[in-house]
């Protein structure tokens, strides 16, 4: 069954994959040499997330997206907070304006 997942790395950082083998995989992250590079320097790794596809192409295209997403929208998806996802998609500078007043203003 194809999976999509997020490890905790031992220094606090995410990595984000696909894999056949769940179970197997996060085996090989924290073995010495088989595992991603990056995890390899960071070891121990546990599974913070993971959600199954009915196809390796579906895992791959979700991990791809997550790999592109902030510490906080990952976060987000961890806990389970879905409804968050949206607004932590938003650029920086929009999440602050809505923080400090919600919208744009018209300009005069």
């Amino acid at each position: 069954m194809p999976y999509t997942y997020i490890v905790r790395c031992a220094d606090d950082s995410y990595y984000v994959g696909s894999t056949w083998d769940l179970e197997g995989r996060v085996w090989q992250h924290n073995s010495p040499d088989l595992g991603a590079a990056y995890t390899r320097r960071r070891q121990p790794v546990t599974l913070a997330w993971s959600c199954w596809y009915d196809s390796i192409e579906e895992a791959f295209l979700f991990e791809k997206r997550v790999q592109g997403w902030s510490r906080k929208k990952r976060e987000a998806l961890i806990r389970g907070d879905f409804e968050a996802l949206p607004d932590l998609s938003r650029r920086a500078a929009v999440q602050r304006r809505m923080a400090d007043g919600g919208g744009f203003e018209a300009q005069a």
